[in-house]
This record gives structure tokens, sequence and C-alpha cells, in this order.
């Protein structure tokens, strides 16, 4: 009988296949030097206000780019990187679909493993959403009108900030957020350590417990848009269909959207396009 480390796989290649997702995507590097370009472009803009702190430490800060439009509503993204690479600043060029959609944007910045641990980056995000709540009106936000989304990393911080106790961890109203949207998140955290991720990221079982969305039952609001690129690895797509379907026996609002001809990074151009199934979503949820 063969052993297995992780469901079907059998060895750490196999396991790295699935998520080494810049070894499957070779012109990944060409992606992120556009989002580089599209984001200092993004900084450089009359209205981008930078650097705003959220928290002691010089990584909490989020980067607000408001909407023109008085009482906006508000938009917060959470970047990925495998929760030990880029950052807010890195990400300024998702904020461009974000204001066209009508949405004041507010991208999250956290600090990284190993510096710090997965339970930190998720209360650094947890507490960067209650910042915006008290915070977010006096840049033109509306803060009963706020949703949230993430890519990759940020998708699992997005899930892990819908299974916050808003009222009783932070004082702030249960429904604080309105409406979510992970985008090619990992949710499962269980098959990690047995990849080349965790010299960085030293994922503990009780860590993995704590930190692993699918091994919760899913919050009975608010809608949930679960997305994936139909052209990303079979194991990213089974987490993102695992956790729609865990989660839909408490949340009857959440839909899984596989995105043709998208994959890891590509999914992101969607943000900048209204008639993609992610710009699609942003104009229902500016909607809320």
């Amino acid at each position: 009988m063969t052993q297995r480390l992780y469901r079907e796989f059998a060895d750490q290649a196999a396991l790295d296949a699935e998520y080494n997702l810049v070894a499957a995507v070779p012109d990944a590097p060409a992606y992120f030097a556009n989002w580089d370009k599209q984001s200092a472009q993004m900084a450089q803009s009359s209205n981008a206000l930078l650097g705003q702190a959220f928290g002691p430490t010089r990584a909490e800060y989020l980067d607000i780019y408001p909407s023109p439009m008085p009482k906006a509503p508000v938009h917060i993204f959470v970047h990925g990187g495998y929760w030990r690479r880029f950052s807010a600043r890195d990400h300024g060029f998702i904020a461009k679909g974000l204001n066209a959609a009508g949405f004041s944007a507010v991208i999250v910045n956290y600090a990284l493993c190993p510096w710090v641990t997965i339970d930190e980056i998720v209360r650094q995000v947890r507490a960067s959403v209650a910042w915006t709540y008290d915070h977010i009106a006096k840049f033109g936000g509306d803060p009963e009108r706020i949703t949230i989304s993430g890519h990759s990393a940020g998708g699992h911080l997005t899930a892990m900030a819908l299974l916050t106790d808003w009222q009783g961890d932070y004082g702030r109203p249960a429904n604080l957020i309105k409406a979510a949207m992970p985008v090619s998140g990992v949710f499962d955290l269980t098959p990690l350590p047995y990849t080349y991720l965790q010299p960085s990221l030293q994922l503990s079982c009780s860590q993995i417990q704590r930190c692993s969305p699918q091994l919760f039952d899913g919050p009975a609001r608010p809608p949930i848009d679960v997305v994936v690129g139909a052209d990303e690895t079979a194991e990213f797509r089974r987490q993102s269909d695992a956790l729609a379907a865990h989660w839909s026996a408490n949340n009857a609002a959440i839909a899984c959207h596989h995105i043709a001809g998208r994959h890891h990074f590509s999914i992101l151009d969607d943000f900048a396009d209204p008639a993609s199934t992610i710009g699609q979503i942003l104009q229902r949820y500016a909607q809320l």
C-alpha cells in the first residue's frame, strides 16, 4: 500500500506541482512586472492616500484610493503571495478597477512570514477591517457599505475575516462585511507543511486547525462569491469548490465561479474588466 502525505499525494514533488504557482505559470514574472508598473502609476495619482497606519508596526498600513463620490461604497482588497511575499503597494493596480466601479478602494498591507505567523496575519487583517469601519468616513467612504475580496493568501484571509465575531470580539456590527469575494484562495492549510512553503510558513497542527476556513462552518451571511481560474491547478480549483460546498450548508447565498481562460495570476486582470465575472460581481456589490 502506497503511503500518502495528503489525499492522493504521495510525496512533496507531487504537492509542489499543485501549490508552486510560479512554476505552474512560466510567465508569472511578466505579470509581477506589469503589476509593479501599474501600481506605481496608481501611487502617483492625486487621490492616493498611502500608508494609513491601522496598527503599531510599520507593516500594518492601508493604501486608500478614495472615490470622488461622497459616501461611496468601500471595497477592501487583501493581497496574496503565500503570506510571505508582496505588499499593498504592489497591488495598487487593483484600485483602478475598484474606483471605476464606484468604490473607495482600501488595499491592506500586513507583516509577512516567517517574521510573523499566519495567526498574526489573520489578526492584522481583522484589525484593518475594524479600522476601516471606524475611519473610512473621513476619506469619503460609507462604513455601512463595506465589501471585501482577496487573492490567493488574501483569499484565505478574506475567508478568515468572514469567520470573525465582529460584535463579540471587536464591538462592531455583526454584519460589518456586506459581501465577500475570495479569489483563488487556499482554505485548508493541511497540505502546506508538506510543500516547499513550510520553511517560511512554519505551520503547526494547532495553527492549521485555527486558520483553515474549510474546517469551520461558514457564516450565515453575507453573500459570498468564491472565484477561481479554470486554468489553475486542480488543487486550487478543488479548494474553492470544497469551501463553497461546505459553507453552503449555512449560507445559501454562496456561489463558486470558475473563470474560463484564467490562471492564478491572469485572474487579477478581471478586476479592471467590467464585463468579466469579477467585474459584474463588483458592480453588484457596489449596489448593496
